[in-house]
Parts: structure tokens; sequence; C-alpha cells
């Protein structure tokens, strides 16, 4: 578009420039000479002179008016990227090839610019969320201290009673502030996965044996859909997995249904990786949440699940352990039917060792 109305320009001033002469000459011819300008003895003259003008003026501005967008455009081009990049990188000669060059920059930087919108406004709904988080144990804490502090700490009835719920509040907030610690480590890459090779098979038995007196109290049944007499190795962080298939275990338990159960499958694959899948049938999700499940406070049910108890941050976690990783995660789900959450794994190798690497780097 610039090309051709830079070219519109040129053209547009030299036809002016032969018309000019071309009139100039009609008023000469009549007015002076007194003759009829339109006679062929009296064009020749003008046309053949105001034709090299016309030409001779057109390849003028033309160049002019190139050499004006080109310095335009260069030095838009020496704003939009660093000092360093524009001087180094400066060997564009050609117009067409500059203006794609500017273009592609333009583009490049309004991207970055709706991602700096988008960026403003997750982190609005993120501290509105996390003030949130963080009221309803912060005035649970102070309404049962402010009614000790008024005369029920010397009612031996309450007063217990009380302090227990309080403790409660603080526990909450200790429970937000440590997952919280921990996402921003993880986002940061300032934790380290210490890489070991252990089997998954006994690692998950023993998780179902930390969480099966809460499924046993939900009702729930923790249990593999096969019986795994073999072990089966990984190469992986073995307290962070933990954490993983805590974090979607007790997801599972809290909103699974009663009687339900949450079940736990191997599958192997053919690029050196295991397959984990955790499934519930429980009351599954909608479509619309699949793609902010794992932001951070996203909730579901935002009534429902506050009830639940939870961090808002257990999902979240997970999806950073697995990045970590550099592992994949997936999730799928049907209201009323049950949810699926999978997960990679490095399947082991004889010469596996314990290693610790730099958030998976």
């Amino acid at each position: 578009m610039l090309i051709k109305k830079r070219k519109y320009i040129a053209i547009t001033f030299s036809v002016m420039c032969f018309l000019s002469v071309l009139f100039s000459n009609a008023l000469l011819v009549y007015f002076v000479l007194e003759q009829d300008p339109l006679q062929i003895k009296f064009l020749l003259l003008p046309i053949g002179f105001g034709l090299p003008l016309s030409i001779i003026v057109y390849v003028w501005l033309n160049r002019q008016v190139n050499r004006f967008f080109y310095s335009y455009l260069k030095q838009l081009y020496t704003d939009l990227i660093p000092d360093d990049t524009a001087t180094n990188n400066w060997d564009i000669v050609d117009m067409n090839a500059l203006v794609d060059q500017v273009q592609q920059i333009v583009s490049k930087r309004k991207l970055e610019i709706d991602a700096l919108k988008d960026q403003d406004a997750f982190r609005k709904e993120f501290l509105g969320n996390i003030a949130h988080e963080l009221k309803t144990p912060l005035f649970t804490v102070q309404g049962y201290v402010s009614t000790l502090l008024d005369g029920a700490l010397l009612d031996d009835k309450v007063n217990k009673k009380y302090l227990n719920r309080a403790n409660k509040g603080v526990d909450r907030l200790i429970y937000i502030v440590k997952d919280l610690d921990l996402l921003t480590q993880l986002e940061t890459g300032q934790t380290e996965l210490v890489y070991s090779k252990f089997d998954i098979v006994d690692h998950v038995r023993n998780v179902f044996e930390l969480l099966e007196m809460r499924a046993s109290k939900a009702n729930i049944a923790l249990e593999f859909d096969k019986d795994y007499s073999e072990p089966i190795y990984v190469h992986a962080d073995e307290e962070r997995i933990q954490q993983v298939f805590t974090n979607l275990i007790v997801n599972a338990v809290k909103y699974g249904k009663n009687k339900g159960t949450t079940e736990i499958r191997f599958e192997e694959v053919d690029n050196g990786k295991l397959m984990v899948h955790i499934a519930d049938n429980g009351d599954g999700i909608a479509t619309e949440h699949l793609p902010r499940l794992f932001e951070r406070f996203y909730r579901v049910d935002k009534s429902g699940s506050r009830k639940q108890g939870g961090s808002g941050l257990g999902l979240s976690i997970v999806k950073h352990i697995m990045e970590a990783h550099q592992q994949d995660l997936f999730v799928e789900s049907q209201p009323q039917i049950g949810s699926q959450f999978s997960f990679s794994l490095e399947k082991a190798t004889p010469i596996d060792q314990k290693t610790t690497i730099s958030n998976g780097k």
C-alpha cells in the first residue's frame, strides 16, 4: 500500500506538470498571438516540451518521495527494535523488503501489547482472588480472637472451642502461604528437582495409604485399574511427583460421588515414557472451565469448593511441577460422568542415577 501511494504521488504531480505546460501554452497563444490554441502547430511544441518535462519530474519526485519514506521507515524500524540489533542488522536497501520488515515488527509488537493486556487482566483477577482467599480465614481468626478478648476467654464452656477454631483459621492461612511460596519457586525456577529412579507402583500405594482416611470419610475407594505385580520404574523427582498424585487424588476425593472410585492406570508408550491416568466418577467439569482449570485460584464451583477447603492452588502446582519435569499434562472431563487427569513421566533406564536439576533445566 505504501509503495502504491508513493507512485500515485509522483504520477499525479507529473500529470499536473504536463497539464500546466499545455495550459500555459494555450493562454499564450490565445491572448498574445490571438490564435486558436487547439491547432496542431500550436500543440506540438508544448507536447514535445511537456512530455520530457513530466517524465523528468516523475523520476525526480519518485526518488525524493522514496527517500522520504525510506528515512521515515528506517527511523521507525530503529525505534521499534533494540539499538544494538538495529545497528548490527541494518542492511535493508529495498523499499518492499523494508516495508515487509516494518510490518512484521509492528505485528509482533501488537501481539506483545495484547499479551501485556492479558497479563494485566490476569494480575487484577489474581489479586482479587488471593484477597478473597486470605480474607475468609483472617476474618475467622479475627472474629474468634475479638470474642475471646471481649470476655469469652474467661468462659470455660467456649474459650477452648473458640481457640481451636481460630487455630484452624491460622492453619488455613499457613497452608495458602506455603502453596503460594512453592508455586512462586516453581514459576521462577528457584526450586531444584532431585531426579531418582523409583517404582511408581509402590509410590502410588504409599500415597493411597496417606489418603486412605480422607477417602474413607468421603466413602470413595482408591484403587488401581488392575493388579500391578511387577514394578514400573520412572526417573523423576519422587517428592514432587508425590505432590502431583496427592493434589490430583485429593481433588478427585473432594468432588467424587458417594461410593465412588478414584482409579490409577499406567500406560506405557513408545517414546520411552509412561502415561499415568487418574480417573474418577465424580461431578465432572464443564467444557468451558477446562482451558482455565490450571490457573491459580481458579474455581469451577466458587461456593462449593470453598466449603471443601484447599488453597485453590493445587492444580496450578501440578501444572508447574510437570512443566519443570518437561512432561505433558492433560485433562478430560464430562459433567456428571467424571474426570481424568493424565500426565507423562520418563521411564527409568538401567544407568539412571540420582541427579539434581534446577527446575528441570
